[in-house]
């Protein structure tokens, strides 16, 4: 199978899986153990872990806290900053559903929850921002790019537009670390959040910056134990996915500039290709800002999920987020950015990664278009709207 969604997951890198093999037989001690030599070597690898993660966004080691995932740091950063507070968050339409139940769940214990709306091109205005916040205003949760359309945010200004009012800045990177240049300091954020297995790394594992320094955060824990991670997040530290991730974050910072140059080369041949096919087909999302492996075509008079199923034996796509596939509701990110139901549904999205290859790109756009055209004379849409077009003949 030619797998094409890798904003959905990645494939572990053999590199990564090499580094962690030696936890399972090995390195197998708990990194809390500090009475002996094997829990001072886990103790040792985690550390070790801890400074790659921090390295690829421009942070302090002791910034960073290990997570089971981004979920669970993108709640960490929203729950853990407005708990107890009665405080007002901002976000936006588009983020993740980590980021918008969090806040959801949030408003039902007293908070005030601002959804700022974003643009057709999927960004939201850091001035619309500006002007939501008040003197209540605790956190701003703004993700760096959308797993679903791919639009890279303004997260620089924003981080300006919250430094100047006082206010904390949280980024879910999920789908932008590895891909673009990250830099804590240079954006203005105060939170980020991680996964292992959108970088390369192995599932079940993620990390959470928290700033310490200019301003130092103060952030509330929402699991409760041994106090393993300063406090901050209860519980045995999984340490071969620590080490995973770890050495997932060092070739996602080194092999950055090559990854998204491959990646990039490889979208635009896909779309043109497919675009070349279907001139009628919309790009969703910002075309200017956007990550270089996402690619996300609305083809008109085509229901996705027949493409999808179509294309299922040999090609693994989505029609949009993993986490939100189980429902047959149009995306809610294709609507924020106006869509209709139409154009949403009939909607792919195309994540590229690392391992793919041209060859792949010329076949899966071969299928694609293949199966489109097929199922496109199946739809009755299709042929109304041909018959709606043609001349009447004079009576």
């Amino acid at each position: 199978m030619i797998y094409f969604d890798n904003h959905a997951t990645t494939r572990v890198d053999p590199r990564v899986l090499e580094a962690m093999l030696p936890c399972f037989s090995e390195d197998y001690g708990n990194a809390a153990s500090r009475s002996h030599a094997a829990g001072w070597r886990a103790e040792e690898l985690v550390e070790r872990a801890r400074a790659e993660v921090a390295a690829l966004i421009g942070a302090q080691a002791r910034e960073i806290v290990f997570t089971s995932g981004a979920t669970e740091s993108d709640n960490l950063a929203v729950i853990g900053m407005l708990a107890q507070t009665g405080g007002h968050v901002i976000t936006t339409a588009v983020e993740h559903k980590a980021v918008l139940d969090a806040c959801h769940h949030l408003e039902e214990h007293g908070c005030t929850v601002t959804v700022l709306p974003v643009g057709r091109d999927g960004r939201v205005d850091p001035s619309a921002v500006a002007d939501a916040i008040t003197p209540k205003t605790v956190l701003v949760s703004v993700m760096a790019a959308n797993n679903e359309i791919g639009t890279v945010q303004p997260l620089a200004e924003i981080g300006k537009v919250c430094r100047r009012a006082g206010v904390a800045l949280h980024t879910d990177a999920v789908q932008a670390a590895g891909r673009l240049p990250l830099d804590v300091d240079r954006l203005g954020v105060d939170l980020l959040s991680l996964s292992a297995h959108k970088i390369y790394g192995p599932k079940g594992v993620g990390a959470l910056y928290v700033r310490h320094r200019r301003p130092r955060l103060a952030l509330r824990p929402i699991t409760f134990g041994g106090g393993q991670e300063r406090g901050l997040r209860s519980g045995t530290l999984n340490v071969p996915g620590i080490v995973g991730l770890g050495e997932a974050a060092r070739l996602a910072r080194t092999e950055q500039p090559f990854e998204a140059s491959h990646t990039a080369m490889l979208r635009d041949r896909l779309e043109g290709l497919l675009l070349a096919a279907f001139p009628e087909a919309g790009i969703n999302g910002s075309t200017e800002h956007r990550l270089p492996n996402n690619l996300n075509l609305s083809f008109p008079d085509v229901e996705g999920e027949s493409l999808l199923m179509a294309c299922s034996r040999e090609v693994a796509l989505s029609s949009g987020s993993a986490c939100t596939s189980s429902t047959i509701a149009p995306s809610y990110v294709l609507r924020a950015i106006g869509c209709s139901d139409e154009v949403a549904h009939g909607s792919l999205r195309f994540g590229l990664g690392r391992f793919n290859t041209l060859e792949e790109v010329e076949r899966v756009a071969e299928l694609v278009i293949g199966h489109a055209h097929r199922l496109r004379q199946l739809s009755p849409r299709y042929h109304d709207r041909g018959e709606r077009s043609r001349p009447r003949r004079a009576q």
